[in-house]
């Protein structure tokens, strides 16, 4: 078995296993993407180090080709969304199980024909996951299902859009739909784990605010981080 890699945002900086880790940079056709080398796993800050990568500007190519060049074989993805549903509020944990991402720019991390295979959340992996995390007690507990639904960002989708979206799906985000896609293109198993930091702008009293955004994302953080600690020894 190949290499695990740990996927998200800037919130996994905080964790036990990333704060002394040695940088590992890698270059992938003049691109240089810094990963941490926690021993077991690696793990990529899919937002990059200093300057914030904004979604729209992620190189989700160079980073899956990265892990692969670094023996990696699956993915635990970790995003953070908008819930496109009253009864996922603020702080619920989600395995999705596919994703709608029409509009995304088109990517190719592969040359000629391989181009046109299928991007999907890896079932057997996306199993493992669901069932590791509920054998470990984890918390919250992990709902196995969901539909994503990828916009293009950075800006909040209007309510109009967001009733239009929950026709179809459950969570919201901008960056796992290329990931994901990028990563299969290369032949890596890949999953994501959902945390829901906000609802989706129209769903609540009030507009959606940056400020609310981010109150939703601290809250979460330290959930998140204990569920990891629990889960990816196992996973590893």
């Amino acid at each position: 078995m190949g290499r695990l890699a740990l996927v998200g945002g800037h919130n996994l900086l905080g964790t036990s296993f990333a704060r002394d880790a040695p940088h590992e940079p890698v270059v992938v056709d003049g691109v240089t993407v810094t990963t941490i080398d926690c021993e077991r796993f690696t793990m990529l800050q899919r937002h990059g180090f200093g300057r914030y990568v904004p979604p729209h500007e992620i190189d989700h190519v160079a980073h899956m080709r990265a892990l692969a060049d670094l023996g990696c074989d699956r993915v635990l993805a970790i995003g953070s969304v908008g819930s496109l549903r009253l009864d996922h509020p603020v702080g619920t944990f989600v395995a999705a199980d596919d994703f709608v991402a029409l509009t995304a720019p088109p990517l190719a991390a592969v040359p000629g024909i391989d181009v046109h295979g299928l991007a999907f959340f890896d079932p057997a992996w996306r199993g493992r996951i669901v069932t590791t995390w509920r054998e470990a007690r984890a918390e919250p507990e992990l709902v196995d299902g969901g539909v994503y639904w990828q916009t293009t960002g950075p800006r909040f989708e209007t309510p109009a859009e967001i009733r239009l979206l929950a026709t179809f799906a459950d969570l919201v985000g901008m960056t796992i739909g290329s990931e994901c896609a990028a990563a299969c293109q290369v032949g890596l198993a890949y999953a994501v784990v959902c945390v829901v930091d906000n609802l989706a702008n129209g769903l609540g009293a009030q507009p959606l605010t940056r400020e609310e955004f981010d109150a939703g994302t601290a809250s979460n953080r330290a959930r998140l981080l204990a569920a990891l600690d629990a889960v990816l020894p196992e996973l590893a």
